[in-house]
């Protein structure tokens, strides 16, 4: 039987095909991902920013056990995966960041930088070590490199 990880994927829209791809790479070494994060097939109509944070991701990221934050390009400048992440450190999430699939090396998110547990590599082994508590920074192609300042505490 699968670990079940109830789990919020920080993303940015254009990377939802990789939230399946990250739930296959898991699958296999038994951990079924129950993700509560807004993606296309979970899409909503919602316009008002501030409904959308505290009505919609909210919820959605106190649901969840794990943060993972799927880091490509595209994540770096996006406000809402800065605010997701910022909301899951003061909520005392574990926060994962995750190299997107293939992914080169590409600057993290500013609040990723700052509040991540671990950064890991597009290997399963590595993604469900941090899932499970182990606190380790990889470039994507799984070699280990030091984080940059010191891990901060959110004041709640």
């Amino acid at each position: 039987m699968a670990d079940i990880r109830n789990v919020f994927i920080s993303h940015v829209h254009e990377d939802d095909a990789g939230l399946k791809k990250l739930k296959d790479l898991l699958s296999p070494k038994g951990i079924a991902i129950r993700d509560s994060s807004i993606h296309t097939g979970k899409f909503n109509d919602a316009k008002d920013p501030n409904y959308i944070k505290s009505g919609i991701l909210a919820p959605a990221i106190k649901w969840a056990g794990v943060f993972i934050c799927y880091v490509s390009p595209q994540t770096k400048n996006s406000d809402y995966v800065n605010w997701e992440i910022e909301y899951a450190a003061k909520q005392g999430k574990r926060i994962i960041g995750v190299w997107a699939h293939g992914e080169k090396e590409c600057d993290l998110p500013t609040a990723l930088t700052e509040y991540a547990d671990a950064v890991v590599g597009w290997n399963g082994d590595s993604i469900i070590d941090a899932i499970n508590g182990k606190d380790s920074w990889e470039k994507p192609d799984g070699e280990s490199y030091d984080k940059v300042g010191i891990k901060r505490h959110p004041c709640s």
